[in-house]
């Protein structure tokens, strides 16, 4: 289905321009921009993957990864296909790399989204896989859909976007992961085809403008931004723009895409990178893609109590009041909580195109 998109002006040569993302694709009729989704047809954007899905899955929220935003709760996941970054070690390149469209097998509306979330007792809706950004019109209207039915709606995203329709897009979110690929211009240019300062921009947005909870994934690819002097000015920048109070997950790299000559994330690296962060003052520090209990355990920042451990995605305990403190000495912890009595766990499960059309 092509829809008609939004965030695109004519150009006096004749061309349009789309103002999604920095970008700023440049169209004859017929071409589609470097995302693939999006596409000149009759002197008009459109997005031609609307309503359409590479599948929908029931995940942990723990999976986006999210820590601080319900824990133990699921979420309805799906992405369709295309990306508007090129990162070389995509480690979902299948899909969002993607330009034939049988790969998006299943169709569905955002009112059948919404209530497959329902049916299903999902806390959330995930815009995952690939970057929500490129189908922002299909992912505002599901989370509209959503909204209405009282399902709170996430983005995974690289925070790749232009102001204004970053601020629409987010009005309607209530949650995101937003991955930091790495913390210097030269990474992002040769490994990612972008730039740096837009994603900062988007994390600096959320957290100053908008009540959206966020959290920040770094994937650590061994000599790429592994660094200590990265980790740590990354950690730094956080903390002196963001807050201490901002989750941060430092995930292993595996080979894969366009970088197989590369090996996997030592786990001391994901270890020595959460160690930096913490010397930084950063309160919630997290490792992922490896099993580490602690480093996947949430810690009261007051007395240092576990409060929520974890075993890869699955909650081993949890103590938590449902207001969202420690049971202890009553501290805060940052983010979204409710009553965890039987947590969703470390489960994977697909659903069938007839389940939610």
């Amino acid at each position: 289905m092509n829809y008609p998109g939004k965030y695109w002006h004519k150009l006096d040569d004749g061309r349009i321009q789309c103002d999604l993302c920095p970008r700023d694709c440049r169209l004859h009729e017929g071409q589609r921009g470097a995302c693939f989704v999006r596409q000149r047809l009759n002197d008009a954007m459109v997005l031609t993957t609307y309503g359409r899905s590479s599948g929908f899955c029931i995940d942990p929220i723990e999976k986006k990864p999210l820590n601080h935003f319900y824990p133990g709760s699921s979420v309805l996941s799906f992405g369709t296909a295309g990306c508007n970054l090129a990162c070389k070690f995509c480690q979902n390149w299948d899909i969002s790399k993607s330009k034939e469209m049988d790969t998006l097998a299943d169709s569905a509306s955002a009112d059948a989204i919404a209530e497959a979330a329902l049916a299903h007792d999902c806390k959330s809706v995930a815009f995952t896989y690939n970057d929500p950004v490129i189908f922002a019109e299909y992912a505002m209207d599901v989370a509209d859909a959503c909204r209405a039915r009282g399902i709170k709606t996430v983005a995974v995203t690289a925070g790749y976007m232009h102001d204004a329709p970053r601020r629409e897009f987010y009005a309607k979110m209530d949650a995101a992961n937003v991955d930091l690929k790495g913390f210097t211009e030269e990474f992002y240019f040769k490994l990612c085809g972008g730039q740096l300062q837009p994603v900062l921009d988007t994390l600096k947005y959320l957290k100053h403008e908008t009540q959206v909870w966020f959290e920040i994934t770094t994937l650590l690819i061994p000599g790429r931004n592994d660094s200590d002097e990265e980790i740590r000015s990354e950690s730094q920048w956080i903390a002196r723009e963001l807050g201490l109070d901002v989750p941060l997950h430092f995930t292993a790299f595996h080979p894969d895409y366009k970088m197989l000559d590369l090996p996997p994330t030592p786990p001391e690296t994901l270890s020595r990178a959460r160690a930096i962060a913490q010397q930084e003052g950063l309160q919630y520090v997290y490792t992922g893609n490896v099993f580490d209990t602690e480093g996947g355990t949430t810690y009261c920042t007051g007395c240092k109590t576990p409060l929520i451990v974890r075993d890869w995605h699955r909650i081993v305990s949890y103590r938590v009041t449902q207001d969202g403190r420690c049971p202890d000495c009553a501290t805060p912890l940052a983010g979204e909580f409710g009553q965890v009595t039987h947590p969703f766990g470390n489960r994977r499960i697909p659903i069938a195109i007839h389940a939610v059309r």
